[in-house]
């Protein structure tokens, strides 16, 4: 594994992925425990799986954008080190499946040839920032979302402050009031907005605040209804060192952003952001945007000659997959990429048409598909012969037929039952009974394998989430249905209702009830929302209530879509580290990799970066001590509070000061290189007086 170092040329990335390679080694020596190490890895895109032995690989893109170069370099990662699958996230990544932990930081390396990362694609940090995928191209887009969500992903990538918060982070960009980046169910949403003062036009966007889906699905509050964009960073640290310091900890399933939102109310958590305004490196930020407005350059001038044999497929592909772009005589071509699985062989060849025919850009979508930008009016015909060669012509790109689906029991260590099998079986009912819906695009689709909503079940016209039901003795695969979600638009959406629990093999079934009632009933013009609204929940759940009768089920409803055997309800098995550790003193050695960290962020006259490291070391040792006494260490603010009256408050513990009061000086001062001094020396002397006073504990 020693071979990448000399040809990574950015030391901060060499010394991440080495780091990774040296806790791989702790945690197979037993240095590390399984709980601290997972959080290591999960920050570095590496996901246990279902399956023992390998890794899921989340490979983070920032709002889907890829170039040639970059997805030749994740085929041939995928080739090497996996099996050749690709698989498009909901939120715009690419996962590969099946790869060895040991290998785990040779494939970053390789990944990193071509500017992709791993880094917090996964775990308690800020996820992959998504975007519309038209961003850039859209017609009716104020201004392109595209720089300000890449700025917002290139400044918190590696950011202290967003390390190791309580729970995952998710923040979105839409390029118009269509939303369709749903910015209601996210952490921070934003949807791009202008406005004019003194005769000048202003961006900005309209902040949405702590939405989520989830077991709990949470609709968001609107932050500020504009938004100026040189704000826009700013704004965002300030909440993330709010929900760093506030957010739960302990308690996994109310530690998303939407709880402490909650429960502290609106009105406050705003006043504890604009508390820690004084503390930001900016108070306002400028986005660069001119790499974005570049002029579109092809390398190809004159579209080679086709013959197009059947007219009428070509015109229907136009009509359902082509969109015209707001740059004159430019299109975008959508590609339907079933349940987002998709294989290197072809995708080496879409890398190579978009390089020497389009303008070297392509998107992954939010509905797990492909958008090829730029392509020229006189090239369509041939873009349309040559992606028919790949399979990637299918009619029905974002349409009801295009269904959304986690990958369920297929790798998932948290899945219930197969959602891709049942979205395979519900696409097949579309195209052999339901054919008007292939270009349908006002009704969604969306199925997860269970209630965490990957496959964002909640917030669908139509979703289904993965269950079982037990009938005597055994269990049987089920799916809860759930209708009437969807997105409203600017910033407003709607989450489904919970209808009826059914076997899984009766989903099809549901999807011809309610389709067939809906072209039975519907007035004239109205959509299915409205139909919905007019019948009402109860109205659903009668005609399908029978689906639920588990009295009369035959042998082949107890085996899932796409199996060949009796279901059984199983939870993927994490690795072990197989020895006890002393959890006190893992605690005591990350804070002094924070101590060294800020040590070095101070070296590189990052006084920011300092700060909050030195901050998170004597957070992080205070929790030491606290959990050697078994006190509560739900939350920093807790910790902070806590550490003064079991230690401080008892003479337990010397310090010159409260123990809030030394910490706290972090939202009281400016990031100044003094004040970054004095903090990190603090810090130190902190760490001195614990670490002591541990000894002494011990060996007593």
């Amino acid at each position: 594994m020693q071979s990448f170092r000399s040809e990574i040329e950015n030391p901060v990335v060499e010394k991440d992925i080495l780091e990774l390679e040296r806790k791989i080694s702790l945690f197979k020596e037993g240095k590390i425990d399984e709980e601290r190490f997972r959080s290591l890895r999960l920050a570095r895109g590496v996901y246990g799986q279902r399956q023992l032995g390998v890794q899921m690989i989340r490979i983070k893109l920032p709002y889907g954008k890829v170039s040639s170069e970059q997805l030749h370099r994740i085929a041939d990662v995928s080739d090497e080190y996996s099996r050749g699958r690709l698989h498009i996230t909901t939120r715009q990544d690419i996962q590969i499946h099946y790869v060895s932990l040991d290998r785990t930081p040779e494939l970053w390396a390789q990944l990193e040839k071509d500017d992709i990362t791993l880094r917090e694609a996964c775990g308690n940090a800020v996820r992959n920032v998504t975007a519309s995928e038209t961003a850039g191209i859209d017609i009716n887009e104020p201004f392109d979302v595209s720089p300000y969500a890449h700025a917002t992903f290139e400044f918190f990538l590696r950011n202290p402050i967003c390390q190791e918060m309580g729970r995952k982070f998710k923040m979105s960009f839409s390029a118009t009031d269509e939303d369709t980046a749903i910015s209601f169910m996210h952490d921070l949403g934003f949807i791009a907005k202008t406005k004019t003062i003194g005769g000048k036009t202003i961006k900005g966007f309209k902040v949405l605040l702590a939405g989520g889906l989830g077991s709990q699905p949470r609709h968001a509050d609107v932050m500020y209804e504009f938004l100026e964009a040189d704000l826009l960073i700013p704004t965002i640290e300030g909440v993330l060192r709010v929900f760093d310091r506030y957010g739960e900890r302990s308690k996994r399933a109310k530690a998303r952003l939407k709880f402490l939102v909650k429960d502290l109310g609106l009105d406050q958590f705003l006043t504890l952001v604009e508390t820690e305004r004084k503390a930001l490196a900016y108070q306002s930020y400028s986005i660069d945007t001119s790499k974005f407005e570049q002029e579109i350059t092809f390398e190809t001038l004159e579209a080679p000659s086709v013959s197009i044999e059947d007219e009428r497929a070509y015109e229907e592909w136009k009509q359902a997959n082509v969109i015209k772009q707001k740059q004159e005589g430019l299109y975008a071509v959508g590609v339907k990429v079933h349940l987002g699985d998709f294989y290197t062989d072809k995708a080496r060849l879409l890398a190579d048409l978009i390089k020497k025919y389009a303008a070297n850009e392509l998107r992954f979508t939010l509905r797990q598909n492909i958008l090829i930008r730029h392509v020229r009016e006189e090239f369509l015909p041939f873009f349309y012969v040559e992606l028919q060669k790949l399979g990637f012509t299918e009619v029905g790109y974002n349409s009801t037929a295009d269904i959304t689906a986690c990958p369920g029991t297929d790798t998932c260590n948290l899945g219930i039952s197969s959602s891709t099998g049942i979205a395979a079986e519900l696409e097949r009912v579309f195209k052999t009974e339901y054919p008007e819906y292939l270009n349908n695009k006002e009704v969604t689709i969306k199925i997860s394998g269970c209630m965490n909503a990957c496959g964002q079940h909640n917030m669908a016209h139509i979703g289904f989430q993965g269950m079982s039901v037990k009938v005597g003795n055994l269990l049987a695969p089920a799916l809860q249905v759930l209708i009437g979600g969807g997105i409203v638009g600017n910033g407003e959406g709607r989450f489904s209702d919970k209808l009826v629990k059914i076997p899984s093999k009766r989903g099809p079934e549901a999807l011809r009830i309610l389709l067939n009632d809906f072209e039975d009933n519907k007035e004239e013009d109205e959509d299915f929302l409205a139909y919905y609204d007019r019948n009402g929940k109860t109205y659903f759940y009668d005609i399908l209530k029978h689906l639920s009768d588990t009295t009369n089920l035959k042998e082949d409803d107890f085996i899932d879509w796409g199996h060949d055997k009796n279901y059984v309800k199983a939870i993927g098995v994490g690795e072990c580290a197989g020895v006890v550790i002393d959890l006190i003193a893992t605690l005591l050695f990350e804070s002094e990799e924070k101590l060294e960290n800020a040590t070095q962020a101070f070296k590189e006259k990052q006084w920011s970066d300092s700060i909050y490291h030195g901050y998170s070391a004597i957070v992080n040792t205070a929790k030491a001590l606290l959990t050697s006494e078994g006190k509560k260490t739900n939350t920093q603010a807790g910790i902070i509070k806590n550490f003064d009256e079991v230690f401080v408050e008892t003479k337990k513990i010397e310090l010159t000061t409260s123990f809030s009061e030394l910490v706290y000086q972090i939202n009281k001062n400016q990031p100044t290189e003094a004040f970054a001094s004095k903090y990190l020396q603090e810090a130190k002397a902190f760490y001195t007086t614990i670490d002591a006073y541990r000894k002494v504990v011990v060996e007593s």
